[in-house]
């Protein structure tokens, strides 16, 4: 008991004193992350608002996919990125293994999915009068679009807040593509993970409750996203 609150003393006191290398793991978390989201919505989200408001063959199978993109395991993807930029591997001259611009890659990847997927169930909840009600007062096709979007927003944003807690959590992909390299590569989960291994304790225990204060407050904002989103005769 005395070794774990002395530990949680050490952290905290890192955490206060705001220790350089503790700074620039926090700093390079957000910005991978933060890049990665940002990427995938750009792409996401109009594929899901396409996904959402055309009907083509072949649809239900790109939306199958999606559903299952959502709960890829993260090595499986660190893994098959490995072998794309590795030496040897087709990607290989572009030597982006072990740099971040590959952990950003992984991250896009595993949140893609999961911001078009939500991104296409929000638009496709619509109530189709709004559609309808669109079109009788003479909007466009791509007015009629923007009204559809702008109705299903809170569902989106609720897609990509989904999205950011997925990649913040994330140490499987990071870590087979970026290395854990001191400086560099090292981000807050691949940092716990080898800190424990080592026994400081208190390099973890304080980027644990970083990553639980951002786990918190991503978590808070999607509630009240999605209870925004809600309509007050269901509440």
């Amino acid at each position: 008991m005395e070794f774990l609150i002395e530990a949680f003393k050490k952290a905290l006191f890192l955490i206060i004193n705001l220790d350089r290398e503790f700074l620039e793991i926090i700093s390079l978390s957000l910005k991978v992350s933060i890049s990665a989201l940002i990427i995938a919505s750009i792409f996401g989200i109009p594929l899901g608002a396409f996904l959402g408001m055309k009907k083509f063959p072949g649809r239900n199978v790109v939306i199958v996919f999606l559903n299952t993109g959502m709960g890829l395991p993260p090595v499986v993807v660190g893994l098959f990125l490995y072998m794309l930029f590795s030496r040897s591997g087709p990607l290989g001259f572009l030597y982006l293994l072990y740099t971040p611009t590959a952990m950003i890659i992984a991250q896009f990847v595993l949140a893609f999915p999961i911001v078009t997927a939500l991104s296409q169930a929000s638009i496709t909840k619509v109530d189709p009068i709004i559609k309808l009600t669109a079109k009788t007062l003479g909007a466009t096709p791509f007015q009629v679009a923007l009204t559809i979007i702008k109705e299903a927003r809170y569902g989106i944003l609720a897609g990509v807040i989904a999205g950011l807690g997925r990649v913040m959590a994330e140490v499987g992909a990071i870590l087979i593509v970026g290395g854990n390299i001191a400086g560099y590569t090292r981000v807050m989960t691949t940092t716990i993970a080898l800190e424990t291994d080592k026994g400081n304790f208190e390099l973890a225990l304080a980027l644990g409750i970083i990553l639980l204060t951002i786990s918190f407050l991503i978590n808070t904002t999607l509630y009240f996203i999605q209870k925004k989103g809600v309509p007050a005769n269901i509440t």
